[in-house]
């Protein structure tokens, strides 16, 4: 095969898929918890090191979830993946390898990872100040003062906002702070943050990157430096995935390009379609000329993503009845998955925050986040012209 890197699709195929010694295409599954070793040296040297080898799964050291990693890695570039059992186990991994001295997070973010940015990690000394997208004149100065890592989504959760990753990157190396990106709803389809200035990329795989909605994982990206601490933290606290989770992510990444591809072409339909529509207020998608984010979005993205949010007119009931009356879109949390689904982040993602927080940041409750599926993109307008008929 020629030297050139392969695309993103063969890596999302073969990458990590190499080492069965019986052939298989297929990752296969080791549900060993432990693997032994026919000299103490021989394990001494996977403990200390020396050798890369399979050693006890707590650890991660399991052919299964090695070879996911190693696909992992391959999709974002880096040199190194850690996989977690869930989003959240990754970002907490994360928060306590290198958030240490301080963290600094912009913009929107996922509701439970600000629950534990404002609320688990105080108890544990670990400080946070928070910048809205437009405050970002004020990062040299928080930096200043100490923290040494930046955490922020790119596009944000649920008003899609635009964050400048190269510009940020830049600033945080200023003060030798680490950047690290929620990668989660652009995907390395969309998006690849390291090749912009991140250091670290993390992934809720339970979305896009799982696909389906039949597995809870996550994943660090990044050097490995930088994820060599982490896996302490993931050893100790119990946060590694079972075998069978990572073949099953392992085996949805085959298909991740294809399906990020079809999602991104029908929320460009449903967000024009929406962009029309008498009953809706606004809508929150990078992919529109208007969005206040779509320059920046063309610049530093390669496709603008599945997930689009709408505001309608009536306040927080009108969205209620209208989530309440789709057919096709399904009123469940999370996303990414093959099959459409609603939510009203005041309800669902950002419910635990105050109102007066959800207002500073524009989260009103009259917006409804929609993770675009699979399904034809007619029949999804269909089902949200009859539901806005208020």
């Amino acid at each position: 095969m020629s030297q050139q890197r392969p695309g993103l699709s063969t890596l999302c195929i073969h990458a990590g898929s190499g080492g069965d010694v019986h052939g298989s295409p297929q990752l296969p599954i080791y549900n060993s918890t432990t693997f032994r070793f026919a000299a103490t040296a021989d394990l001494l040297d996977v403990i200390e090191g020396r050798k890369a080898g399979s050693l006890y799964t707590r650890y991660g050291l399991n052919p299964t979830i090695q070879a996911l990693e190693e696909k992992l890695a391959a999709l974002e570039g880096a040199a190194a993946a850690s996989v977690f059992a869930s989003g959240m186990a990754a970002a907490s991994a994360l928060f306590l390898t290198h958030g240490r001295q301080g963290i600094v997070c912009i913009g929107d973010a996922y509701g439970g990872t600000l629950e534990l940015l404002t609320s688990q990690l105080p108890a544990l000394g670990i400080d946070t100040r928070f910048l809205l997208g437009h405050e970002l004149g004020r990062l040299d100065d928080l930096l200043a003062m100490g923290p040494r890592l930046v955490f922020l989504e790119t596009p944000t959760n649920p008003t899609l906002e635009i964050l400048d990753i190269a510009a940020i990157a830049a600033a945080a190396h200023r003060h030798r702070a680490l950047l690290a990106i929620d990668n989660t709803f652009a995907t390395p389809v969309n998006q690849n943050p390291l090749m912009l200035g991140a250091d670290i990329v993390m992934h809720s795989a339970t979305k896009y990157l799982g696909g389906h909605s039949d597995l809870v994982a996550g994943a660090l990206m990044g050097s490995r430096e930088l994820l060599a601490p982490v896996a302490v933290w993931r050893k100790n606290l119990g946060q590694t995935p079972a075998p069978e989770t990572a073949a099953l992510l392992s085996r949805s990444l085959c298909t991740l390009v294809v399906r990020v591809e079809r999602q991104n072409a029908t929320a460009q339909k449903l967000a024009e379609a929406m962009a029309r529509h008498p009953s809706v207020a606004r809508v929150y998608y990078p992919g529109l000329p208007e969005f206040p984010g779509h320059a920046l979005a063309q610049r530093q993205m390669q496709g603008f993503g599945g997930m689009l949010t709408i505001e309608t007119h009536g306040g927080g009931e009108a969205a209620r009845r209208v989530a309440d009356r789709l057919e096709l879109f399904s009123l469940a949390p999370s996303l990414g998955g093959v099959e459409s689904l609603i939510t009203q982040p005041c309800t669902t993602s950002h419910h635990d925050l105050t109102p007066e927080e959800r207002a500073r940041r524009n989260i009103s409750d009259a917006m409804l986040r929609l993770s675009v599926g699979l399904e034809d993109a007619e029949d999804l307008i269909a089902d949200l012209n009859w539901a806005l008929r208020l």
